[in-house]
């Protein structure tokens, strides 16, 4: 199954990340950025994203590591948004065609530029799977949120769509029928 060596190759690449207790993404990027040997900044993003716009951005310069996040969401959309990035950053992916030359237009002190530049990064597919699979892992070790059981993913999904979601406790077994 395609998810499970997603998720095998993902808990490979952050099996040496030590996470903090208690958990945060601020003490978290603090010890990437003394593990890594450079600074790793959480900036908010100037104003609320959109649908259709990024939620966050990960900008590697010579000087440091920068994740730029919506910081108007939940606390935990929050985290998510940054442990994705961080999930782009621990893999060093990088963006797909000529966006490159765009991270040289952008200045830090002005968010305006950043903005501008948001909707034009794209990653690929594949490195979107990651990264979102690194930050699900991440938060599951934190204890952000359980880890997925059968019944959580698809049959989890009929279940729920047939009502039979709260019939059960969880863990117990499907009637047979």
């Amino acid at each position: 199954m395609r998810w499970r060596r997603l998720r095998r190759r993902c808990r490979q690449i952050i099996g040496d990340i030590t996470l903090p207790e208690p958990f945060s993404a601020q003490e978290l990027s603090a010890h990437l950025a003394q593990e890594r040997g450079r600074p790793l900044c959480l900036l908010p993003l100037p104003t609320p994203t959109v649908p259709g716009t990024p939620s966050g951005m990960w900008l590697a310069t010579e000087r440091g590591d920068y994740i730029f996040h919506d910081a108007q969401t939940s606390p935990l959309h929050q985290e998510h948004i940054i442990m994705h990035e961080i999930g782009h950053m621990v893999c060093d992916h990088r963006s797909t065609g000529d966006e490159q030359r765009l991270y040289r237009h952008i200045d830090l002190a002005d968010p305006h530029s950043i903005r501008q530049a948001l909707p034009r990064l794209r990653y690929s597919d594949e490195q979107e799977r990651e990264a979102e699979m690194i930050a699900s892992l991440i938060l599951e070790a934190a204890g952000r949120f359980p880890a997925p059981t059968l019944l959580s993913g698809m049959l989890g999904g009929l279940e729920s769509a047939m009502g039979l979601r709260d019939a059960r406790p969880a863990g117990a077994l499907c009637p047979r029928g």
